[in-house]
């Protein structure tokens, strides 16, 4: 086999977790999720769980904290990376499936990511600093800034300083070389958006409100619902009173349609940045095609 790791990606209700769960069956493979918020427990119909659907297939990075819990791209790749070992230790194949961009770029584009801890005495040090003198010492301590937002604000300058400086004093470890073979499910965009109306009008009734009210209950505050986004932002408005039901649907639906037109812009700059995706069609028969490029790929590697 020339890959160790395969990744199915595609925008939301492309039907990711049914292709990942059914290529597992055929290459004896276990699920690693890329879903930023299918991390959390009780959190399953807001972010589309679908956890029947894997069956006998092990599943990874789903349910592991409770709401609330700090989740992000390091401790992702952190846990990606842990996970990955065990499953090819098992002998078995790794399978990479979601649409969250940033931790699928974490992983196919190796970033290297370091936890950075709080320097308070940096922070001390810098108190009465004005921002244009931070952003000078920000530019010494990283003369490749990309992002110049960061000089705008005088916190996100602060953490930019404090990560800069740290990762000049302390070697950043370089992410381990895999050979991931990248499959992307593709949509026409307007049997897209039917299908993610469909799931929203079939999930209301379903006990999404009732999941986002338990969640409050148990402490998730509002303002962390409205955090996680998308369902949850629209549902915490909701449970506020801020919106009335219709409302809440109409918003949410189109935010939804926007989320995935973000997620295929993300998906298509991921190509020109040399990552290789081979496109199967969602209305057609995406296992079937999945399964050609799989033989093609290995045939060109034996040739």
């Amino acid at each position: 086999m020339s890959y160790d790791l395969l990744v199915i990606l595609g925008p939301t209700a492309s039907g990711k977790t049914r292709l990942g769960v059914q290529l597992a069956r055929v290459l004896d493979g276990e699920i690693i999720s890329a879903d930023s918020r299918q991390v959390f427990r009780g959190m399953d119909v807001g972010t589309g769980k679908d956890l029947a659907e894997y069956g006998n297939i092990p599943y990874h990075l789903i349910d592991i904290l409770d709401p609330g819990a700090e989740f992000n791209v390091f401790r992702f790749q952190s846990l990606f990376l842990e996970t990955f070992n065990g499953i090819r230790g098992r002998g078995r194949l790794p399978i990479l499936a979601g649409g969250t961009g940033m931790y699928l770029d974490a992983v196919l584009k190796g970033y290297r990511l370091v936890e950075v801890p709080v320097n308070q005495a940096l922070r001390v040090e810098l108190a009465d600093v004005p921002l244009d003198g931070l952003a000078r010492r920000l530019k010494i301590a990283n003369p490749k800034l990309h992002n110049s937002t960061d000089l705008l604000d005088r916190n996100r300058l602060l953490r930019a300083i404090e990560i800069a400086e740290f990762e000049a004093e302390s070697p950043v470890p370089c992410f381990p070389s895999l050979n991931p073979l990248v499959i992307g499910i593709r949509w026409e965009r307007g049997a897209l958006r039917r299908r993610n109306t469909e799931r929203l009008t079939h999930s209301l009734p379903c006990g999404w409100i009732e999941e986002a009210e338990r969640l409050h209950r148990n402490g998730v505050s509002y303002e962390t619902l409205e955090f996680y986004g998308l369902e949850y932002r629209f549902l915490a408005r909701y449970l506020r009173g801020e919106l009335n039901r219709n409302d809440m649907f109409q918003q949410l639906n189109s935010a939804i349609h926007d989320f995935a037109k973000r997620q295929e812009t993300w998906f298509r700059r991921m190509e020109r940045n040399g990552i290789v995706i081979h496109w199967v069609e969602g209305e057609g028969e995406p296992l079937a095609e999945a399964l050609q490029v799989l033989n093609s790929v290995s045939e060109s590697v034996s040739k």
